[in-house]
């Protein structure tokens, strides 16, 4: 089966090209500058990704005593052959030329010049509208798409909206004013998961964003189960929740083993393809312990525990659910983890395996931009 088209539905005045301050209309060969690095930039998207390029553009009035055609299409034709001459060709160029008051459906945030997107062919929600107005946000939320916005003049055309900012903000997906940001955005896979598992025992929900901002939101009926799954949010700087209804009327084994192996699926499904992944990963001390933890997400599961505790339950949580936690996980996650810890306090054991798993996480999902190869000889991960 042929797969979905995917479009980068790209404004001109102000993205690709600057807009004169006063007018904003490029309608002379003297006014026609491009936005700074929007060549290298484009051009790399070009050559080596995916995308079909559609130039949307409102010119007010184009083709009336205010703005006539013979002062527009100069610096149009111009523009075109210059970016042509860089190797970049539109698929389609769409122009509408009503006034705002007219309220046009032609008009952005309207989309019926653009009717034919909606069609099978194409994947809608993964493409963008990348443009420095809101009315440009507004239309990718129209086509159901998501919004690059150019933020270097993003208040201009607020009169048009049809919604609030407030209401339009869900739709960004990346907020700049450089344009190889917006290359390095759409060559870098989005690293999000949504996993479920759902049991006689347990119903978890888990969101994990490997780029995120170390945010997290925990919700599994033991406290400090709650309180080290958020080390690992903040100190892998992943954005993560997890719900759980599990059956703490018979135990904690159920809660915690399976948050564990859905927490390593959520993980393992995130990674996507591992281009440019570091793939391996820390330890650290914290007062009077001392907790290592090796990571490799190699795509093998394998684990190495070397760690005692002598009290029975720590925070509510039995001790002896430790290695189940790390085991799921690396079973969920398909990794290798080889974690040790010695010490005398047994909450900061464990606090610090928690931690040190996490800047492991941290330091093997890093990516490079540059290099987006896969980190193994094998050719497979």
């Amino acid at each position: 089966m042929e797969s979905k088209k995917k479009v980068l539905f790209i404004d001109r005045d102000g993205t690709l090209i600057l807009e004169p301050p006063v007018d904003y209309q490029v309608d002379s060969l003297e006014k026609l500058e491009f936005y700074p690095g929007v060549f290298r930039a484009l051009s790399k998207i070009v050559d080596q990704l995916d995308f079909e390029l559609v130039m949307v553009t409102n010119q007010d009035g184009l083709g009336t005593e205010s703005y006539p055609e013979e002062t527009f299409w100069p610096a149009q034709n111009k523009m075109l052959k210059t970016f042509s001459g860089e190797g970049i060709e539109f698929d389609e160029i769409c122009i509408d030329k009503t006034f705002p008051e007219e309220n046009a459906p032609t008009r952005k945030p309207g989309t019926a010049l653009l009717t034919k997107y909606f069609s099978q062919d194409y994947d809608l929600e993964n493409s963008f509208v990348i443009g420095d107005r809101w009315t440009d946000v507004e239309l990718a939320k129209n086509l159901g798409a998501q919004a690059i916005f150019i933020t270097s003049s993003g208040n201009i055309g607020d009169d048009e909206l049809k919604e609030s900012k407030t209401e339009l903000e869900a739709c960004i997906s990346l907020a700049t004013d450089n344009w190889m940001k917006i290359y390095e955005y759409l060559r870098l896979e989005q690293r999000t998961a949504t996993v479920t598992r759902d049991t006689k025992e347990t119903q978890i929900e888990i969101k994990l964003d490997l780029d995120g901002e170390g945010k997290g939101q925990f919700e599994t009926g033991i406290g400090f189960f709650d309180h080290m799954l958020d080390q690992i949010a903040k100190h892998a700087g992943v954005d993560l929740s997890v719900k759980v209804n599990g059956d703490l009327e018979v135990d904690e084994h159920h809660t915690i083993e399976d948050t564990a192996i859905a927490l390593g699926e959520a993980f393992k499904q995130a990674l996507g393809s591992k281009l440019g992944l570091d793939r391996y990963g820390f330890s650290l001390p914290m007062d009077d312990c001392f907790a290592q933890v090796a990571l490799d997400f190699g795509g093998r599961n394998w684990l190495v525990w070397e760690a005692e505790f002598k009290r029975e339950m720590i925070g509510g949580m039995p001790t002896e659910m430790f290695f189940h936690f790390f085991k799921s996980f690396s079973d969920g996650a398909a990794c290798n983890l080889n974690i040790k810890a010695e010490g005398q306090n047994e909450h900061h054991k464990i606090e610090g395996i928690f931690k040190a798993l996490a800047r492991a996480i941290r330091m093997a999902i890093r990516r490079d931009v540059n290099c987006l190869q896969l980190p193994s000889t094998k050719g497979k991960l």
